[in-house]
Formats: structure tokens, sequence, C-alpha cells
């Protein structure tokens, strides 16, 4: 279960891992698990997908990634957004929202968390770090 607290989501006590750290605008971060057994970096699990294992700590993203993959959603949204997956520099892998274009974000774009967050889906939301390098054919 997850509540609202101030400009973050955070999972509802009783649990070591919320989806944004609160704090000021400058401190959100995105929080994240690391298995103490075999060192996979993970998202959001009780335990670890290689080993099982349920010894898992808390770490702190830098908040720097790439984009896997992304798609343009047209449903139960006013305007068409893109929903992303990023694969954070830490290791694992979350799903959020790129600022931009839907149709201009693509596969190897470098992002970095933004201070916003979908308002509507409290996903985190990024924001390309540089102008994409495209190839024109």
């Amino acid at each position: 279960m997850y509540h609202h607290s101030g400009t973050a989501v955070q999972q509802a006590a009783g649990s070591a891992t919320g989806v944004l750290e609160p704090g000021s605008p400058d401190t959100e971060a995105i929080l994240f698990q690391r298995c103490t057994w075999c060192g996979t970096a993970m998202y959001h699990r009780v335990l670890c997908p290689v080993c099982r294992g349920s010894d898992l700590r808390t770490e702190r993203s830098d908040g720097t990634g790439t984009v896997r993959h992304s798609t343009v959603v047209h449903r139960n949204t006013p305007a068409a957004r893109n929903v992303s997956l990023i694969e954070m520099a830490e290791g694992f892998v979350v799903r959020g929202r790129v600022m931009g274009p839907p149709i201009g974000i693509h596969s190897g774009d470098r992002v970095r968390l933004s201070t916003a967050k979908d308002p509507v889906r409290g996903e985190p939301v990024f924001q390309l770090v540089d102008e994409p390098y495209r190839a024109w054919t």
C-alpha cells in the first residue's frame, strides 16, 4: 500500500524500501534493494530473483539510467504519454515516464531522475540527460 507524503511517494510503514525517498526536491531518490548474498540489484522485491535470498539491503540510486524500452500509451489518459523501462546505473530496471514528446523517447537515451513524479500513477519521472544523437539515413 502506498501513501503520498509531501513531494515524494513512499511505501507504508512496515517496509524498509520506498519508491522515492522523502525530503527536499534536491534529495529525492529511488531506493532499491541489493542482495547481500549474490550482490544482485533489484527494485521492489521481497526475494532476490537470482538466488532467492531474503537478506536484502536498501540502497539509494544516483538517479541516472538508460531507456531500455519505451512505448506510447493512449488509453486512460487525456493525452498520449510514454511508459518506459529504465535500466538504472546500479543494474536494476524501473518503470517510469520520460518527459518530452512521447514519440521522441528511444531505447538507448540517457536519463536522470526528475524532481517531479507522475501525478496519477506515482511512478518516477525522468528527463533526458542530453539530446540523443540520431543518424539520419
